[in-house]
């Protein structure tokens, strides 16, 4: 049996309910009022944690990235947009005593080193370390030296980088994400048979981060042994913003988490009887 690790009060791992992550992202398009809307969203649904993401602009993107031109809501340029999507620190205050009062988890993708030590301060339950950032060495030093569980995800990556990743961070206090870094992801791409490969090739909860339209490919990777998955959520998917697409709306989080919830009831122990609700049936229609 694979090792489990512990996010706070959950455990994660085999023989103990799928982690669900609500990943609200950049979806608050800068408004705490609809990160709050979305994280009471997620609480009501039955998700475990809530996710977002956090960057020190100037540590991520050089100064030409920022100077690109690019129309938002916040203004004409490319910086305008990643500085506009950014919470500050009284923000993520209002977030951390809102989720405390809901009895939600909270935590983010750390993009940059400035970024972990800023979470640091509100001693989140768990570090997220994107897939953008998988071969960011230092940063992953970095996070590894909080001794917080560590979810990383595989999006874009390579076999070897992976293991480049987990040789640094280690298994002890991991899960690792299958991933695909398309947003929606063609049906194509899904490729959850990859879930089997990892269960099989590391000893440490496995996951599922899915950017695809609906619910049944999530579903499906529980079935397939992920301990813990990972999916955007939004108010409408037809609102202003990069990740909305891919994104779950209240509906479709609320039907997921229950199929989710289902998964393991469906598939039972594997071991064939006659079950008490059959028993009538039998004398019924048997024959002989």
């Amino acid at each position: 049996m694979r090792k489990t690790i512990r996010i706070a009060d959950k455990t994660v791992g085999d023989n103990h309910p799928c982690f669900i992550i609500a990943e609200i992202g950049i979806n608050h398009n800068g408004s705490v009022e609809i990160a709050k809307k979305l994280i009471k969203i997620a609480k009501e649904s039955g998700c475990d944690a809530v996710k977002f993401q956090k960057r020190t602009i100037e540590d991520v993107y050089s100064e030409t990235e920022l100077k690109a031109p690019r129309q938002s809501v916040f203004g004409e340029t490319n910086g305008d947009l990643k500085r506009g999507l950014e919470f500050s620190f009284e923000q993520y205050k209002e977030i951390d005593n809102y989720c405390s009062q809901l009895g939600i988890l909270w935590f983010a993708s750390a993009w940059d080193i400035k970024s972990v030590d800023f979470l640091e301060k509100f001693n989140v339950c768990a570090h997220k370390i994107p897939s953008a950032c998988i071969t960011d060495l230092e940063l992953l030093k970095h996070i590894k030296k909080t001794n917080k569980p560590i979810l990383i995800s595989t999006g874009m990556s390579t076999m070897e980088e992976i293991d480049k990743a987990l040789d640094i961070i280690g298994l002890d206090n991991t899960i690792i994400y299958h991933c695909t870094s398309t947003y929606p992801t063609d049906n194509k791409e899904i490729n959850l048979n990859f879930i089997p490969r990892l269960i099989e090739r590391y000893n440490c909860p496995i996951g599922y981060s899915g950017h695809e339209k609906g619910i049944l490919p999530t579903t499906i990777a529980v079935v397939l042994g992920a301990n813990s998955v990972e999916r955007h959520i939004t108010l409408d998917r037809t609102l202003w913003g990069s990740d909305q697409a891919a994104s779950l709306e209240p509906q479709g989080l609320q039907k997921l988490v229950r199929d989710i919830r289902n998964v393991k009831i469906f598939l039972g122990d594997g071991i064939k009887k006659v079950y008490d609700g059959e028993i009538p049936i039998k004398k019924k229609l048997r024959r002989f």
